[in-house]
């Protein structure tokens, strides 16, 4: 590697290139296929259609994480490795649309919002991009943290289920359920009328939750990434999650805990098409609350890009951080014209580059590839489909946790000795992030146009810290060294 070139420009050999964008294919296709799953879902769309939406969206991952690592004009792209998925934070707002506006009409309605948000996104990045001076280390490290834990909670429902559906802890007991249809079944008259939406509660333990079966092929992965980390030497310590999910796949295929009917039955071939649902359906209003949505997704994209460039040591400028944000705001309007969703940096692609330490954005470009042929081939993709969450849950406290220590690495140069108020701001910023986390319903009585504003901790965190720090310390002492504070704490050992 030449003396002049930074690591984050390195290109390196094909076969590695290739192998470390595998990993972050893997780590990431979990997130990236549950968002059009819901949505597809809650449509009450077809199979074919809800496998459409899967397709699309693999394949405007793999674009989107192209332009925002290779770059495209000045204008678009951070150039740093950054890999592209749907962002969750609009899943609340779609599910709304999905329930009122069931089938290709509600989807069209969410694609209309989608494109109009994706427009203004990329008007108002520039906006976003000078507030880079309103995020010192206190701020950054602070929202780093909060990013990290409540990724955490991602991970462990990998492992143990997720708290509503098919895994949650309790299920409603079937005996029950029986002697409702029974007395439902009665001759009318004989019973008043059943209240409109009635239901019985959860009280009988599902043994899809905390199965233990699930738990062991998360630990055995677990156990192989720390064996892999700890004596591999070279390249093969570099991927030590993709060994660990590996090592998990085969397991859980010795344990027949993977299927593949599916992958049978799929095309090796699928066109992804714009429009596919029909011209989209622009509603002001919907408009309005899916920008909402972008200002989330462009706040917690700061925070990421922020440490990416800590991890890199790439000084991130507000030039840079602008075209980042204004690439969400296109990859948004991509995912509308594609039928698919708002996209936004992936934070375990950002816990990942710190697990590595392969600062190459040439691997995030070429899982970016990987990623549109996966888009273009559904029997391929149906294949990584296969693999059980459990698998991921193992890896996903390793990359999960990475970046919640990334954050505690930039606030240990904070100075809270000779700056009393920044123990405020870390505290009360924190309290704040764990809010949607402990008390999820606590919005029930607020309006639900700011719901997905206040749905998000890594949002009430950022906005918090940014706040008090304005309030305790300024934002003057930045101006000059927003790129330097960028990189923060870096330690150049990655």
């Amino acid at each position: 590697m030449s003396s002049k070139t930074h690591p984050v420009d390195e290109m390196l050999p094909p076969a590695k290139l290739f192998t470390l964008g595998l990993q972050h294919v893997l780590v990431m296709y979990a997130g990236a296929i549950a968002v059009p799953l819901i949505i597809g879902r809650v449509l009450k769309l077809d199979p074919a259609d809800v496998a459409f939406l899967i397709s699309a969206d693999l394949f405007v991952c793999g674009i989107v994480s192209i332009i925002q690592s290779y770059g495209l004009t000045p204008w678009f792209g951070i150039r740093l490795p950054v890999m592209m998925g749907v962002t969750f934070a609009s899943v609340g707002p779609m599910v709304s649309i999905a329930l009122a506006n069931p089938g290709a009409e509600g989807a069209r309605m969410i694609f209309g919002a989608i494109i109009g948000a994706g427009i203004v996104g990329m008007l108002i990045a520039p906006f976003m991009g000078r507030m880079l001076r309103f995020f010192p280390p206190v701020v950054t490290g602070t929202i780093i943290l909060v990013i990290g834990v409540t990724l955490m909670r991602v991970g462990i429902q990998w492992i143990f289920g997720v708290p509503v559906g098919p895994t949650a802890p309790k299920i409603v007991n079937p005996e029950h359920i029986a002697w409702l249809n029974a007395l439902k079944d009665l001759a009318p008259g004989v019973i008043p009328e059943m209240p409109k939406g009635l239901r019985l509660d959860e009280t009988l333990e599902n043994a899809k939750y905390a199965n233990g079966l699930n738990i062991a092929v998360s630990a055995a992965v677990l156990v192989v990434i720390l064996l892999v980390a700890k004596y591999a030497k070279g390249f093969l310590s570099n991927i030590a999650v993709l060994c660990g999910i590996i090592a998990g796949g085969v397991l859980a295929g010795l344990l027949g805990m993977m299927h593949f009917g599916n992958v049978a039955e799929a095309a090796w071939v699928r066109i992804i098409l714009p429009f596919h649902f029909g011209m989209p359906i622009f509603d002001p209003v919907m408009i309005i609350t899916f920008v909402l949505v972008m200002i989330v997704v462009m706040i917690e994209s700061m925070g990421m890009f922020l440490a990416l460039g800590d991890m890199t040591g790439k000084k991130v400028t507000p030039a840079m951080m602008t075209a980042g944000l204004r690439t969400d705001g296109l990859g948004t309007l991509i995912g509308g014209i594609f039928n698919t969703f708002p996209y936004t940096s992936f934070s375990q692609n950002v816990g990942l580059v710190g697990v590595t330490g392969v600062r190459s954005r040439w691997v995030c470009i070429t899982g970016g590839l990987i990623m549109i042929v996966l888009g273009l081939t559904p029997k391929v993709s149906t294949l990584v489909e296969a693999l059980p969450t459990a698998v991921l849950g193992g890896a996903g406290l390793v990359m999960f946790g990475m970046v919640a220590a990334t954050g505690i690495r930039i606030l240990g140069s904070v100075d809270f000795k000779g700056n009393r108020f920044n123990l405020f701001v870390v505290a009360i910023s924190i309290g704040f992030g764990m809010i949607p986390l402990i008390a999820p319903d606590f919005k029930m009585h607020m309006p639900h146009v700011i719901h997905p504003l206040i749905d998000s901790g890594i949002l009430l965190a950022s906005i918090m810290a940014v706040a008090l720090n304005f309030f305790f310390n300024g934002a003057t002492a930045a101006t000059d060294e927003e790129a330097r504070q960028a990189a923060l704490a870096n330690d150049g050992g990655h």
